[in-house]
């Protein structure tokens, strides 16, 4: 029995090692090839030119432009994910009955297992039209990109911020309706400023998506290097561009190759920093109710 155990022990052990070393190797990589791409580029160019183009003649390799799009794109997201998603939160846990709750909830969390892919085309086809119906629109834009995303990542953030109102004691909710509050002075002025913290990480959770998210962005956003903060603009983000990299005939070891870890290792370094926010949020969450 101890010996079952023992190999149990060590077989978990050497899962979670693997998982490790490949991060490890990852960034490695990532590293790697982004100190050989700085080694032909200046560093102060990369962050201050206004222009992306890798693949032009005359080569331009400003990030700025990428960057732009990526956060034009996640704000329009988030615009949209957050106030739909937090009522959705609030209403299924402060005033759906319980039958109600353990029935949409799954069927909400439904729309995070549709491929990206099919959000992209919904986007580009449905979407994009309808709007130019009503405003002067590029075929290809922010916008349209944006209010998919922002669709595509509700479940983020209802889900999880439901999970934590749910975790909010019962004695508080019934300490506000004991001094005469009513169910919606009590979910606005009790439960969320409670669940306060589980909320910004939900929001934090889904804003890391939505700026690592890919297809929706290469198919309706369009792949154009743009430095605007017009939403109704063709654009480009960095995992576009990763995207046209690598579809692309780029030969391997040139300049424009390893622009794409450059690429990579900027979008790495946004999303791990968030992702590290919302664990040290949730970390200092659970030790308030510990």
């Amino acid at each position: 029995m101890k010996l079952k155990e023992l190999f149990i022990e060590k077989l978990l052990f050497i899962c979670a090692l693997i998982s490790v070393l490949i991060t490890v190797g990852i960034i490695f990589v990532l590293v790697l090839d982004t100190f050989e791409f700085f080694k032909e580029v200046s560093f102060v160019d990369f962050i201050t030119d206004a222009k992306w183009t890798p693949m032009f003649k005359d080569k331009h390799f400003g990030i700025g432009s990428l960057l732009v799009g990526t956060l034009l794109t996640t704000i329009i997201a988030i615009s949209v994910a957050v106030p739909i998603g937090l009522s959705i939160a609030i209403y299924l846990n402060e005033f759906a009955n319980k039958k109600f709750r353990t029935r949409i909830k799954p069927a909400l969390e439904l729309l995070a297992a549709i491929p990206t892919i099919v959000y992209g085309f919904f986007a580009l086809t449905v979407v994009t039209p309808f709007l130019k119906q009503f405003i002067d629109i590029d075929s290809f834009n922010a916008l349209s990109a944006g209010l998919v995303m922002g669709i595509m990542i509700i479940p983020y953030i209802s889900s999880i911020s439901e999970d934590a109102l749910y975790s909010v004691p019962k004695s508080l909710r019934e300490a506000a309706y004991g001094m005469g509050s009513t169910r919606l002075q009590t979910a606005f002025k009790g439960t969320v400023p409670t669940a306060a913290s589980g909320i910004v990480v939900s929001i934090i959770l889904a804003i890391s998506r939505a700026i690592g998210e890919t297809m929706i962005v290469a198919i309706a956003a369009g792949q154009k290097p743009t430095l605007t903060l017009d939403p109704t603009e063709t654009i480009a983000t960095i995992t576009s561009f990763i995207v046209q990299v690598t579809t692309g005939d780029v030969e391997h070891g040139s300049i424009e190759y390893k622009s794409l870890f450059a690429a990579g290792i900027t979008l790495f370094i946004f999303t791990f920093t968030l992702n590290s926010a919302s664990y040290f949020i949730k970390k200092k969450y659970q030790e308030k109710y510990d």
